[in-house]
């Protein structure tokens, strides 16, 4: 409108009333900010189509444009690196102690439990214990990072990882020490079982690390991203897990409500923190991430905290919202370029800079050049339709030869 004044008050004073009218209105045609106005939503609309196609929920869009600028991807382990189904790959008890009790008691302890290490050591009394009655349980209770504690027999039993021993000041006994370092060694997650306040028996636990998560990790470091993981597991066991996957920053034995002070600490440090999680423990590092990633097998509360919902479990799907976020933001930079300058020439054009050497524009072609423009923003928009975004095809899995068995 400014500039359709200007214009009548220009050619008032060059020209007649007539051309002041035909050149305003001329102006008015051309500069119609249909083009401007589409630049960015209708990009959104279609990188968030575009998305759910590829199977990445955006709840938050203005999550999805942040994550072109994170430089940090931390994971959460359990469920999201491994594939989450534990199970018991050794066990032991101290000498003296009789296996079919220590097993039957820890499996009993742990059977009001839903955590997956609960039905795996289940699953291992069944086997090991088979012909006993699983025991009545009472006064169960559940300290997460910490273990199980209840009343199995009138007998108090309770299971749990390293952090429950130091609770209680107990040592692991010279007995099972080798075997348990061993275990640790091949990065194994220990869990032990302690009878009236005497450690009578251990566990090995394994979760076998997804062969997408190598393929992930790799295609993150060649875009110049770091990768990190957060795992309640022992510092032995997670620097394991760390050194197959190649993963730069590792934060172990991480209590539950913690997760989110380890990104937050990562943030102090300058970095943008994605945060891919699954778990209700997950929940307040997602939030306080500044891009939360939730996979689709996670729990509710996980992924009401997130901003970005992956359908699968693929952490190869990571890439695809990545990806998505730069090629959206490239489209939103030429769609406000090419908006921008078309108004930037030819507002003068209508105007009638170029009269004194007998061009002028007709309204008519005014009302096309304008309709163009809209146009090539909206072709320009829908281009978004064509990029690759399938997990598989920016992160090709790898042929390899190492079997990893990782912990919870």
């Amino acid at each position: 409108v400014t500039a359709a004044i200007i214009t009548v008050i220009v050619w008032l004073i060059v020209g007649s009333p007539a051309d002041a009218i035909t050149r305003a209105v001329t102006v008015l045609i051309i500069a119609c900010p249909h083009a401007l106005g589409l630049a960015i939503p209708l990009v959104i609309s279609i990188a968030t189509e575009r998305a759910a196609r590829a199977g990445v929920l955006v709840k938050d869009r203005l999550a999805l444009e942040r994550m072109r600028s994170v430089d940090v991807v931390m994971f959460d382990k359990t469920g999201t690196l491994t594939e989450g189904r534990h199970a018991v790959t050794a066990a032991t008890v101290v000498p003296g102690a009789d296996p079919q009790r220590v097993f039957r008691l820890a499996a009993a302890a742990e059977s009001p439990s839903e955590h997956p290490v609960a039905r795996a050591i289940g699953a291992w009394a069944q086997e090991h214990a088979a012909g006993s009655a699983m025991p009545s349980v009472d006064a169960f209770r559940s300290e997460p990072g910490v273990g199980v504690t209840a009343s199995v027999d009138g007998v108090e039993v309770r299971v749990g990882g390293p952090r429950l021993l130091d609770s209680l000041g107990l040592s692991i006994p010279e007995g099972i020490q080798a075997k348990v370092s061993e275990w640790e060694s091949l990065g194994s997650s220990v869990l032990f079982a302690v009878i009236d306040g005497r450690i009578e028996g251990a566990f090995a636990l394994q979760d076998v690390i997804r062969p997408e998560s190598r393929a992930a990790i790799d295609e993150l470091h060649r875009r110049g991203i770091r990768v990190g993981m957060i795992t309640g597991d022992a510092q032995q066991v997670a620097d394991a897990v760390a050194a197959d996957l190649g993963i730069d920053e590792v934060f172990a034995g991480v209590l539950p409500g913690d997760k989110s002070d380890k990104v937050a600490e990562l943030q102090d440090r300058g970095y943008k923190v994605a945060m891919v999680g699954d778990g209700v423990n997950d929940a307040p590092a997602l939030a306080r991430a500044d891009v939360g990633v939730a996979i689709g097998a996670g729990t509710d509360v996980a992924i009401e905290s997130a901003g970005i919902v992956l359908v699968s479990s693929d952490p190869r799907a990571v890439l695809s919202a990545i990806e998505l976020s730069h090629a959206s933001y490239r489209k939103m930079v030429q769609n406000l370029v090419w908006a921008t300058a078309y108004n930037v020439i030819s507002v003068p054009l209508a105007a009638g800079v170029l009269a004194p050497i007998g061009f002028t524009l007709p309204p008519a072609a005014a009302a096309v050049l304008m309709s163009l423009s809209t146009i090539i923003v909206a072709l320009n928009a829908q281009l978004l339709r064509r990029h690759e975004l399938d997990p598989e095809k920016l992160a090709p899995l790898q042929p390899t030869k190492r079997e990893s068995a990782l912990t919870h």
